[in-house]
């Protein structure tokens, strides 16, 4: 770790919850428009977990763009949600569905129209982008996606969020993931110059930074939140409160803030229940976060 990185204050964001409260006549468009995109063949959990995890902390319309239309039948149990089946049209279809957040990753794979979503979503204005999971591997394996999301980052700062595990944080840097764990928050910094986006480097007392704000810590969470769907969960969530922060004097920095905190102190609710940590669920975790949000309100 070098002189100039300061250590990161502990996180403590649940305290701005507070600005998601609704007026009596607030609707819909006031929570906002999230667009999740991925769902590609034998990966429709991600988006669902993603699309669950975001309807059920308040945005006014969850979309799902699903790239596998195969799997639509596993949304047969979730009527709320908005499922479309993705075409090459990407860019089109942004501009007809205008969203008030896209969020790209959760089961995205590698194929071309996964790269055309992406492409898309990295050129779309003005908007904020919760970048996971296989979106985050297409960016490290592209010098023209990581253009692109400098880029963007330039034109539009603070709009965009990376949430990569250690693996993906040593895929985007190019070193190992022993070099990742061992200097987390050295780790962190470089995310952030690589990228110019918001970090969140997910793992034991999760960092949050980016160039503009100053690091912190998530103390909170468990060993249960091991699992996989536990990131999506996270996307989705970070969308949510994004999203209705739009219109709720919350920007991405802090709704990202909140949502990794909320997510953390979620999974060790139901620890101290008796529900984990061996065995937590991502479904669990999404309805304790909704009771735990509108706890805060």
């Amino acid at each position: 770790m070098t002189s100039s990185i300061k250590e990161p204050v502990e996180l403590h964001a649940l305290g701005l919850i507070k600005h998601l409260k609704r007026g009596q006549s607030e609707h819909k468009a006031h929570a906002g428009k999230v667009l999740i995109i991925g769902g590609a063949s034998g990966m429709a959990g991600a988006l669902i977990l993603a699309g669950n995890a975001a309807l059920h902390l308040g945005a006014g319309w969850t979309i799902l763009e699903m790239l596998d239309p195969s799997t639509s039948q596993a949304l047969i149990e979730h009527p709320e949600l908005m499922v479309r089946s993705a075409d090459d049209h990407a860019s089109e279809e942004l501009a007809r569905i205008k969203p008030d957040l896209i969020a790209i990753g959760p089961g995205l794979g590698d194929s071309s129209i996964a790269r055309k979503w992406l492409e898309a979503s990295l050129a779309y204005p003005n908007t904020p982008l919760v970048i996971d999971a296989d979106a985050l591997n297409l960016i490290a394996g592209s010098g023209d996606f990581l253009t692109a999301l400098q880029k963007r980052n330039k034109q539009f700062p603070g709009l965009s969020v990376i949430t990569p595990h250690p693996g993906e944080a040593a895929t985007l840097l190019k070193i190992s993931g022993n070099q990742v764990q061992s200097n987390r928050l050295d780790t962190l910094r470089q995310l952030e110059e690589l990228t110019g986006s918001i970090v969140v480097l997910k793992g034991h007392h999760t960092l949050i930074g980016s160039l503009r704000d100053p690091s912190v810590q998530c103390n909170q969470g468990n060993p249960g939140m091991g699992t996989g769907g536990m990131g999506d969960v996270l996307t989705g969530s970070i969308a949510a409160i994004a999203a209705q922060g739009v219109r709720h004097q919350l920007n991405l920095w802090a709704s990202t803030c909140i949502a990794v905190q909320l997510h953390a102190s979620a999974a060790d609710s139901l620890a101290n229940k008796g529900v984990g940590p061996i065995g937590l669920t991502p479904s669990e975790t999404i309805l304790e976060m909704r009771s735990l949000l509108n706890s805060y309100l």
